[in-house]
C-alpha cells in the first residue's frame, strides 16, 4: 500500500490504525549530504534535520509491534548524531547493533582524503527482550566447506574446534587418539564437552583426527543438523547483498528512458532485512520510500507493506515499478526468491485533516475515521476493526462511544449528535465505566455521575497527535 504525502502527517494518519501492529520498519532518511538529488532535497542545516528526524522516529517507535524492529541506513555525516536520537526515543538498552554495509566496491580516487565505500545500518528493538532476530543462509562459498572425505553415511561435515575459551571444569582431561597420541586442550582454553560426552561423540564416529589419525580432536558438524542458517554479523559486503551501483543498474533495467536515483539500496539488502526481522503476512513499513525498493521486495517476499512517499516519483516511479513486480519482473530478487508475479496494492493521496485551520472538524471526515483517532486517543491502540455503531469497543473495562455524523440514523445537522436521554437509551449497553464523545449533553453532571458516564465534547475534549 504506497501512499502520496508529506511522511510526517502520513505517519500520524497511521496511527490510529497500525499502532502496535509493524513488525520492521526499513527507513532511508536524507543523509543531509549537503547535496542537491534530482528527487529530494538532501541540503538541511544539522539543527534542521534533527528537527525533521526526531518526530518522526517517535511514531515510527509507536507504529512499531512489541517485538519490531527499526532499521535505518546513514552515513558518517549524520550518523552518530542519528545513534543519539534513537538511543533517546527508544532507549540506549533496545540498540540491537550497528552493520556496516559495503556499498562500493571500488575506491573513488577523486576523494580528498579517504574513499567512501560503506554506510551504517542502526538497528533498534521496540523491546529488546521480546525481539527476535533470524538468521542468513549460508552462501556457495560456505556451502563448499562441508564435504565427505571419509564417506560418512551422515554426509557432508566441516570439523569444528572441540575447545572453548569459557572456563569449564568437566572440560579438563586427556584425550588419545588412534595412534596413541595424546592431546590435552590448548593453553588458557577447555574441552567443550565432559569426557562421557566425548566417549558417546567418539563412538559415533563425530570425532575426527584428520586424515593420517594424529592431528587435534575435531567435532564433524553435519550440513544436515542445520535448520536455520548462520548468525549475521556486522559486516555485511557488496558481494552478499549488493551495493548502490549494483541497485542502480537493476532501475536502470526497469525504466530505462527515466532518471535514476543517485543512490538506492539494492533489493538483496532489503531482503536480508526482512529476512532476519520478518516473517510471511507480516506489515512492513517505510516511510522514505523514495523510488520502492522496500514494497518491491516485501511483495515478492509475501510481507504486508505500507510505503510513504511525499514527491512526485511516488506516482512516477513507485506506483509503475510496482505494477512491473505484479507482471512478474525478473529483476532484483525475483529469481532468488522465485518471484513470477501476481497480487495487487493500493495507492492513496494523504486526506484532509481531522481538524480545520479554526480547530473545528473537518467536515469531510467521516464517522470511521474520527472514531479510529478517539480510540486511539483514548486507548494508545489502533482500532482493528471499521467503527459501524456509536459504541467503538471496550478497552480496560470502558467502553467508548462517539455520536457523530447521524451515527444512530438521524440526519439532520444536529440529529443523535448530542446526548439526550432518548439518545442514552439508544446506544449500545455495557455494564460498567462509559465515555461518550458528542457535540453537547443535555443530561445533568449528578445523572451522568450516577450512570458511571464520562462525557467529552468534540472537538474540544479530542487529542490528536
Amino acid at each position: 500500500m504506497p501512499s502520496q504525502g508529506d511522511n510526517l502527517e502520513a505517519l500520524k494518519a497511521l496511527l490510529p490504525y497500525y499502532a502496535g501492529r509493524v513488525k520492521c520498519i526499513f527507513i532511508d532518511p536524507p543523509y543531509n549530504t549537503r547535496s542537491a538529488f534530482e528527487h529530494y532535497d538532501d541540503n538541511l542545516e544539522h539543527s534542521q534535520w534533527l528537527a525533521m528526524i526526531f518526530p518522526r522516529l517517535e511514531l515510527l517507535r509507536e507504529l512499531l509491534s512489541e517485538d519490531g524492529s527499526l532499521w535505518v541506513t546513514i552515513d558518517d555525516n549524520e550518523g552518530h548524531y542519528l545513534k543519539v536520537i534513537m538511543d533517546e526515543v527508544f532507549g540506549r538498552r533496545n540498540f540491537i547493533t550497528n552493520v556496516v554495509w559495503q556499498k562500493s566496491y571500488t575506491s573513488n580516487q577523486t576523494a580528498k582524503f579517504i574513499s567512501d565505500t560503506h554506510d551504517h545500518i542502526l538497528l533498534y528493538a521496540k523491546d529488546r527482550n521480546r525481539f527476535h532476530l533470524g538468521k542468513v543462509d549460508r552462501t556457495e562459498e560456505q556451502r563448499k566447506k562441508f564435504k565427505n572425505p571419509d564417506q560418512d553415511p551422515r554426509g557432508s561435515w566441516k570439523a569444528e574446534n572441540l575447545s572453548a575459551g569459557k572456563f569449564y571444569d568437566a572440560g579438563q582431561f586427556k584425550i588419545i587418539g588412534p595412534t596413541r597420541k595424546s592431546f590435552l586442550p590448548p593453553k588458557n582454553r577447555y574441552w567443550r564437552c565432559s569426557e562421557e560426552t566425548f566417549n558417546q561423540w567418539l563412538n559415533e564416529g563425530r570425532i575426527t583426527f584428520g586424515k593420517k589419525d594424529d592431528k587435534r580432536p575435531m567435532l564433524k558438524k553435519y550440513f544436515r543438523e542445520i535448520k536455520f542458517g548462520l548468525t549475521p554479523n556486522t559486516w555485511w559486503t557488496y558481494n552478499e547483498v549488493g551495493g548502490n551501483k549494483q541497485a542502480s543498474s537493476d532501475l536502470k533495467a526497469l525504466f530505462p528512458n527515466e532518471e535514476v536515483f543517485g543512490t538506492p539500496k539494492p533489493e538483496s539488502l532489503i531482503e536480508r532485512i526482512l529476512t532476519l526481522s520478518s516473517a510471511p503476512t507480516d506489515l512492513v513499513l517505510d516511510s522514505f520510500l523514495g523510488s520502492g525498493t522496500t514494497a518491491a521486495v516485501a511483495h515478492k517476499m509475501g510481507r504486508c507493506y505500507i510505503g510513504i512517499e511525499m514527491g512526485d516519483h511516488a506516482v512516477t516511479h513507485c506506483v509503475p515499478r510496482l505494477r512491473k513486480v505484479i507482471e512478474g519482473e525478473q529483476g532484483g530478487i525475483s529469481e532468488a526468491v522465485g518471484w513470477k508475479g501476481g497480487g495487487g496494492f493500493r495507492f492513496y493521496r494523504l486526506g484532509a485533516p481531522v481538524f480545520d485551520t479554526e480547530g473545528r472538524i473537518n467536515p469531510e471526515i467521516c464517522f470511521a475515521h474520527l472514531a479510529a483517532h478517539i480510540w486511539f486517543s483514548e486507548t494508545h491502540t489502533a482500532l482493528h476493526k471499521k467503527a459501524r455503531t456509536p459504541l467503538l469497543g471496550q478497552h480496560a473495562g470502558t467502553a467508548f462511544y462517539l455520536l457523530y455524523n447521524g451515527i444512530l440514523g438521524d440526519k439532520r445537522p444536529d440529529g443523535g449528535n448530542v446526548l439526550t436521554a432518548k439518545v442514552l437509551a439508544a446506544l449500545p449497553a455495557h455494564d460498567g465505566q462509559k465515555v461518550i464523545y458528542g457535540e453537547a449533553c443535555r443530561i445533568g453532571a449528578a445523572r451522568l455521575k450516577d450512570l458511571g458516564i464520562v462525557f467529552k465534547q468534540t472537538p474540544y475534549d479530542l487529542k490528536t497527535r
